[in-house]
């Protein structure tokens, strides 16, 4: 217990509940044993039987000897842990000194860290459960029309679905712990630092989870979108190793392909995508380069000439201004098209 902990503690033990609920998900310094949820319940059934079975001194001494025995059986078979497993268990005795915090540490097991596993489990893991169930209405409703809208706002369908879940498990986990510390009589000090430890903690681990999605990225939205219109998709070319980030691929009805990358904005990597001549392509069977650019405010008329010069076609927002003002343009009009014209061109090429 460092001295951050103990200056806490001296001033209210409810203090532990936040430093327990970090301690017991720590996997450096200890073993994550806040992360398995059945030990976490046979840890907390099993002190609060010895509670109704014992008080006093004995009761506290039990209890701990419990714990150890608990968690050391847990480990018995990974001895590659037992370092950890000896560092968390010999602060768990430091930190536990009383009845009252032994009571703290049940109530964190139970009624904070049980609840939090159950919440964060329920918030989805990637964002595409949101993503393509609303994308696939956009397209049923509005059909090809649909295109612009749909790849426009990819990226926030997913990320809204998951954070209105994770309000949704908060505000349920936060509502049932709220009623058990008032039924509890728990005074609403003490209430206010535990309820304050939880959402603290849930959202540090939510903020993990958002992390690790896979998201609605761009890059999967091409694949929808060709899966929806029953294109089939085509193996990238074999050694073809330019920096052209192509999401996938699509062959013609006279054996070459055409590549689909979907990006925000092409900004810096344009010199990168112009490095693949007309040449390489052909080399490689490459009919053309089709980029869906959702902002594109960035491409200058040097920028599309030299990419549509090379086989690359911009497909930009049917509303864009620069759209607009390419296809009034002498020079540039037959290296750019909007977005819901993206199936129909490709189906010219592979029908």
């Amino acid at each position: 217990m460092n001295q951050t902990q103990s200056q806490y503690k001296t001033i209210n033990p409810w203090h532990s509940a936040y430093w327990f609920s970090r301690m017991l998900i720590n996997n450096d310094k200890y073993v994550a044993i806040g992360k398995e949820s059945k030990l976490l319940t046979k840890i907390t059934a099993s002190l609060k039987l010895v509670a109704e079975e014992n008080k006093g001194v004995k009761c506290l001494n039990l209890q701990k000897q419990l714990l150890h025995n608990i968690i050391e059986e847990r480990f018995q078979k990974t001895s590659a842990k037992s370092h950890r497993v000896q560092n968390l268990l010999a602060d768990l005795d430091k930190e536990i000194e009383t009845q009252e915090i032994m009571n703290i540490f049940v109530l964190t097991c139970e009624h904070i860290l049980v609840p939090l596993l159950n919440a964060i489990s329920n918030i989805p893991s990637d964002d595409k459960e949101f993503t393509l169930s609303i994308a696939k209405a956009y397209l049923d409703t509005e059909g090809i029309k649909g295109l612009g809208d749909v790849i426009s706002i990819w990226d926030d369908l997913g990320v809204r679905g998951c954070l209105n879940a994770e309000r949704t498990e908060i505000v349920r986990a936060f509502t049932t712990l709220r009623v058990l510390l008032t039924n509890n009589n728990i005074p609403d000090t003490e209430k206010d630092i535990i309820l304050s430890g939880f959402t603290q903690e849930f959202e540090r681990r939510a903020a993990q989870k958002r992390k690790s999605r896979a998201g609605g990225s761009l890059e999967d939205v091409t694949k929808f979108i060709l899966n929806y219109f029953n294109i089939p998709c085509a193996a990238a070319p074999d050694h073809f190793q330019q920096d052209i980030e192509v999401d996938n691929w699509v062959k013609t009805k006279d054996g070459w392909l055409i590549g689909i990358s979907c990006k925000r904005t092409l900004r810096e990597r344009w010199k990168q995508v112009s490095s693949a001549d007309s040449a390489i392509l052909s080399k490689f069977k490459i009919k053309h380069i089709y980029h869906i650019v959702t902002f594109d405010e960035d491409l200058s008329d040097d920028k599309i000439v030299l990419l549509g010069g090379l086989r690359h076609i911009l497909f930009l927002p049917d509303s864009s201004r620069r759209l607009s003002y390419a296809q009034n343009h002498v020079g540039l009009k037959q290296y750019v098209k909007p977005i819901s014209e993206l199936i129909d061109s490709l189906k010219q090429h592979i029908l």
